[in-house]
């Protein structure tokens, strides 16, 4: 057994390619879907919850409010196209076709437009919208973190959480 595998940290994925959390704050691979948190274009009080599913590429957007997005309509709207982009940023394109199940044409290299043209070409249909609450509550658990002070202080409920830090 390796040093890394006794200890109670994980190593760190880090992000294919740095991103701007402005857009999408919050994006993930999860629970057989890609979702995560858009900000709205013209509110900014207003963020939309977004998922695709891998496989179906059943999709769903609303706002946390869980009022549907107007733009969801039979296709892909601009929140579920940003959320794939930048699920690429963090994961990597192959990574988040693999996870997706998306193939692209003549095994062209998958890139952000690749995998949702590739998936709104099988005519997707609107997913249900219940996996909206637990993902917003994920992420509104990630903003409390930030607003802790900075200390050295043990956080309990974060002794499984990756460290960046070398084990000795």
């Amino acid at each position: 057994m390796s040093r890394w595998e006794r200890s109670s940290t994980a190593r760190v994925v880090a992000p294919a390619r740095p991103r701007k959390l402005a857009k999408v704050p919050f994006v993930e691979l999860a629970d057989g879907r890609v979702q995560g948190v858009v900000s709205s274009g013209s509110d900014i009080e207003r963020v939309y919850v977004s998922s695709v599913a891998s496989g179906s590429y059943g999709f769903a957007c609303s706002t946390n409010n869980n009022r549907p997005c107007g733009g969801a309509r039979g296709s892909f709207c601009n929140h579920i196209r940003a959320l794939i982009t930048e699920a690429v940023l963090q994961y990597g394109a192959v990574r988040v076709a693999r996870y997706l199940k998306v193939e692209t044409a003549d095994g062209e290299q998958p890139d952000a437009a690749r995998i949702a043209a590739a998936m709104a070409a099988t005519n997707p249909e609107q997913g249900d919208t219940a996996a909206a609450a637990p993902v917003f509550s994920r992420f509104l658990r990630h903003l409390a973190y930030l607003e802790l002070a900075p200390g050295n202080a043990p956080l309990p409920e974060m002794h499984w959480f990756p460290s960046t830090r070398a084990v000795a």
